[in-house]
């Protein structure tokens, strides 16, 4: 009987259970996966506030050392300008990363065996078990053999299409289509310096430095050209690159495609994170289209409100369900106005004019312009750079900042 039972073990499983494991609890954690391995389609961007956890949970450090190099600036180009500068820092100032899913997903698995928690790869879990109205643990197949394991909570971190989330009938809300899908491959020999975005109507190009010496670049189109584009990605990849920043366009022709191309379109929802016996974490409790690259950051700082939910619900401090829905609370307060303002980023239409005339003004604004890509660090609250006093501030010339 373990204490509680992880299903994923990437990056929302693997610290839920480091985090409960550290705690002195019994953690089985499973993956139908092994390590190391890729994922199929991931941005694999780390921002500032998810680097923070890293270094919180003492393991900013390994990733550093697997020569990952640190992204420190970003470049978001609209076209009649280009907004150049470092986000508000987070705790500790540390920088944002972009490391291989092969590379990051074995190191936050290595971190929580180290603190106890027992790994299985290989495993697919077929279902859970239930006892009076409440989930038990998890059925699954492992080398083909049925084993059943029980826990006093089973967590899914197991993404979009999550077996636990279905199982229990996780309530959806603030649903959303794919708004827009995005293609990208490795390149070598096109370094690039910091976090490049080229926004145009219709279309966004996006590039950074990985592992290995390679630079992802990809480029996103809106919804309405999907079918089209899936019909023949490269050609419109390299029309998109060609047409938004010809002259990163120009530079991958010096260098060299060191992979196929990845990508697609996914919805995004908000579930129900908990219930009897059971509690959601990362993609499998919240997923947004993955425009603002966010999700990893998303995932670290979910893990963290849940095992420190199910602490205090364990432990015997609070009711256990009255502390997972203090979580989702939690959650929801920073987490929705990131959604509504990546759903709106997402349709990559033009921004109106309003927001125009605020990006124009923070040319001129170099502290609200590090906070303004402070929003997309994750630093600072979306209703907190947005609100009316502050926007007029910008607008007006003022560099003083309002924290609501």
């Amino acid at each position: 009987m373990y204490d509680a039972i992880v299903v994923g073990a990437r990056c929302a499983g693997a610290p839920t259970a480091l985090l409960l494991a550290r705690k002195g609890y019994k953690v089985l954690l499973l993956d139908r996966g092994s390590f190391p391995s890729d994922m199929a389609f991931s941005n694999h961007f780390v921002h500032q506030t998810g680097s923070s956890l890293l270094k919180r949970w003492g393991l900013l450090d390994r990733l550093a050392a697997t020569n990952c190099p640190p992204i420190l600036e970003d470049y978001f180009d609209y076209g009649p300008f280009t907004l150049t500068g470092k986000p508000t820092p987070s705790e500790g100032d540390t920088p944002a990363f972009a490391p291989r899913r092969k590379v990051l997903d074995p190191l936050l698995v290595e971190a929580a065996v180290e603190a106890g928690a027992e790994l299985r790869e290989n495993f697919s879990v077929q279902e859970l078990l239930w006892e009076d109205g409440r989930v038990t643990g998890v059925r699954g197949k492992v080398d083909g053999k049925n084993i059943s394991e029980k826990a006093r909570i089973t967590i899914g971190a197991d993404g979009m299409f999550s077996t636990v989330a279905k199982a229990v009938q996780a309530q959806e809300y603030n649903t959303k289509p794919p708004l827009e899908g995005s293609w990208y491959a490795y390149w070598s020999g096109v370094p690039m310096k910091g976090w490049h975005l080229w926004l145009r109507p219709h279309r966004v190009i996006f590039a950074y430095n990985t592992h290995d010496n390679l630079t992802l670049v990809g480029a996103a189109f809106v919804a309405s050209d999907l079918l089209m584009v899936r019909d023949n990605v490269e050609t419109h990849y390299m029309q998109a690159l060609s047409t938004c920043a010809p002259e990163l366009a120009e530079r991958l022709r010096g260098g060299r495609r060191e992979s196929r191309f990845v990508g697609g379109a996914i919805p995004g929802y908000m579930r129900k994170p908990y219930g009897p016996g059971w509690a959601l974490v990362g993609d499998a409790g919240y997923q947004k289209d993955p425009c603002t690259a966010s999700g990893i950051s998303d995932a670290f700082r979910s893990a963290e409100g849940v095992a420190e939910a199910i602490d205090a619900g364990l432990s015997g401090r609070k009711p256990l369900d009255e502390a997972l829905a203090a979580y989702e609370e939690r959650r929801n307060q920073i987490a929705v106005p990131f959604y509504e303002l990546t759903c709106q980023l997402a349709t990559l239409e033009p921004p109106p004019q309003e927001t125009q005339e605020l990006l124009a003004a923070l040319r001129e604004n170099p502290e609200q312009r590090s906070r303004f890509f402070g929003v997309f660090a994750l630093t600072v609250p979306v209703p907190e750079f947005f609100s009316p006093e502050n926007v007029q501030k910008i607008l007006s010339g003022s560099s003083k900042a309002v924290h609501a």
